[in-house]
């Protein structure tokens, strides 16, 4: 399988990425090229020309190495080869290679906060002794009270439960994610070494670039103090914003050893997961010697409201604004609810969902957009014993998890798995009453969301309307959203619960029909201003 390039790619574009369109792969859901249920390597490499019709820049793969999946991949057993279920190194090259020639770029994840419990070094640290150089590589602790039988400290895992396994010998090792998930020590420099060896790894086999995981996390607060609880609820328990654990200053010496790295390989790049919540905070990422691009989840997480969205920009926007970076907007991941039911599900959610594409792709910077944002797909209510996510196993099914948002994709036919696959059972089920949304079905619809977003894509790297980076907020009605780019884009957005007449110029798209010169509610129209 040879595709024509189509595009090509600058090799002198160095800055390719800061008004990139990304294209999000859940490797497990996008596509399935063996037949066994779940994505893979060859099922992305067989999609490739889908995404360069789509007209999407470059792509971020989720983790595909040797793992037990205790986390679907997030547990890296081996950072520098390929597990079995998606492939080996030769299809992982194949596929970097059709993607070049196709003009798309390639980033893959970077999980350099924790290991596998199966990783080489983990195994030789639970057989070594308590103060080896084996244990170093870790967080291994002795225990509290009577016998060391209490755990180190206070702190919860992400994932429920305690943070803290204790071993055979009675020490404990730290794992802020799942058991299986123990955490590095990066005041180590073994540890250090061997992320830079595994970024050369993939560097040197042509990857343009890499997605940090959990980017705030890998520095630990001196002393492992106690986390002091929040209020009457108890401890603050997630790697968001307010949680002492995370986002500590010497991360910051990680990321400039991260940049040093990617500075000998020009025109790479590294986005970093930082789940902050204050704007100075967050521009320490982007200084010049750090992160290219951070994600800003304001607008992930903002309400559809005129007032949650204008704030959602300003801030994402204030974030980078003393910094090298553009600011860089995400509407949905493998972690969240997708934003179709985010936003009402249904009719309702799907209309507001259009509206929000367009939000997004009018914003200066770069986008991220999830595998199946452009279907405009929901999130599935799956029945308790489908569930894998090891949040419902670990919080004792108090918290479903994130399954709902990792459905497979739907690409073609009339009845699950609607081409994602030949098996009859999939990773996770796909839901009867999907065949309007696959991708062959909105491929031959004008007015299907994926002619939406490859309409949006195609304009928003052809037209000069979309120049400059700042945002003008332009006197809006009641109710509804509007900034003009200097190229002299103008993007409005109605939430006012009625039709709104436009303002002057010429349309450019719209996410719902302008008809008699008005914008419906909940619709968003780009104009040549």
């Amino acid at each position: 399988m040879s595709p024509e390039p189509n595009r090509t790619l600058s090799t002198t574009d160095t800055d390719w990425w800061r008004d990139a369109v990304f294209y999000q792969i859940y490797i497990r859901s996008f596509a399935d090229g063996n037949g066994d249920g779940v994505g893979d390597l060859a099922g992305i490499r067989s999609r490739l020309p889908y995404l360069a019709d789509l007209g999407v820049d470059a792509l971020w793969i989720t983790p595909f190495y040797p793992s037990p999946m205790a986390d679907h991949g997030y547990d890296v057993a081996d950072p520098r080869d390929v597990e079995p279920v998606f492939g080996d190194l030769a299809g992982f090259d194949a596929l970097l290679a059709d993607a070049h020639a196709l003009g798309i770029r390639v980033t893959v994840d970077l999980v350099p906060n924790h290991s596998s419990h199966d990783h080489e070094w983990f195994q030789a640290a639970l057989a070594a002794a308590p103060g080896s150089p084996e244990r170093a590589r870790y967080l291994f602790r002795d225990g509290r009270g009577p016998d060391g039988a209490e755990p180190p400290n206070n702190w919860p895992s992400v994932f429920g439960g305690p943070a803290w396994t204790r071993v055979p010998d009675g020490q404990w090792y730290l794992h802020i994610f799942a058991p299986e998930q123990p955490d590095l020590n990066f005041a180590n420099a073994e540890v250090v070494a061997d992320l830079d060896e595994t970024m050369r790894f993939w560097l040197d086999r042509g990857v343009d670039g890499f997605r940090i995981d959990v980017a705030h996390g890998m520095a630990k607060p001196d002393g492992l103090p106690d986390m002091v609880p929040m209020d009457d609820t108890g401890l603050l328990d997630d790697h968001g914003p307010g949680d002492h654990r995370f986002d500590q200053d010497g991360v910051h010496v990680v990321h400039r050893r991260i940049r040093s790295v990617l500075d000998q390989y020009p025109g790479t790049m590294a986005v970093g997961e930082v789940w902050v919540s204050d704007d100075e905070r967050l521009a320490q990422y982007l200084r010049e010697d750090e992160l290219q691009l951070a994600f800003n989840f304001k607008l992930l997480t903002a309400e559809w409201t005129p007032e949650g969205l204008r704030d959602a920009i300003t801030h994402s926007l204030a974030a980078v604004a003393g910094t090298p970076a553009p600011a860089c907007w995400v509407l949905s991941n493998h972690d969240r609810p997708r934003h179709v039911t985010r936003y009402g599900g249904g009719e309702l959610g799907t209309r507001r969902a259009r509206a929000a594409a367009l939000l997004q792709l009018a914003l200066p910077g770069a986008a991220y957009l999830y595998n199946g944002d452009e279907l405009g797909m929901p999130d599935v209510d799956l029945p308790d014993e489908v569930l894998q996510d090891p949040i419902w196993f670990r919080s004792g099914g108090a918290d479903r998890g994130r399954d709902a948002c990792r459905i497979p994709v739907p690409w073609s036919g009339t009845e699950p798995s609607y081409g994602f696959s030949t098996a009859a059972d999939t990773w996770l089920p796909m839901p009867e009453g999907w065949a309007s949304l696959t991708a062959e079905a909105q491929r031959a619809d004008a007015g299907s969301m994926q002619s939406l977003y490859r309409d949006a894509i195609a304009l928003r790297a052809s037209s000069p309307a979309f120049a400059g980076d700042e945002v003008q907020w332009l006197q809006a009605p009641d109710r509804c959203v509007a900034f003009r780019r200097p190229g002299g884009l103008v993007c409005l957005l109605n939430l006012s619960g009625s039709p709104v007449l436009l303002p002057e110029g010429r349309v450019l798209l719209s996410s719902a029909p302008v008809e008699d010169g008005s914008l419906p509610d909940d619709a968003a129209v780009w104009l040549q201003g």
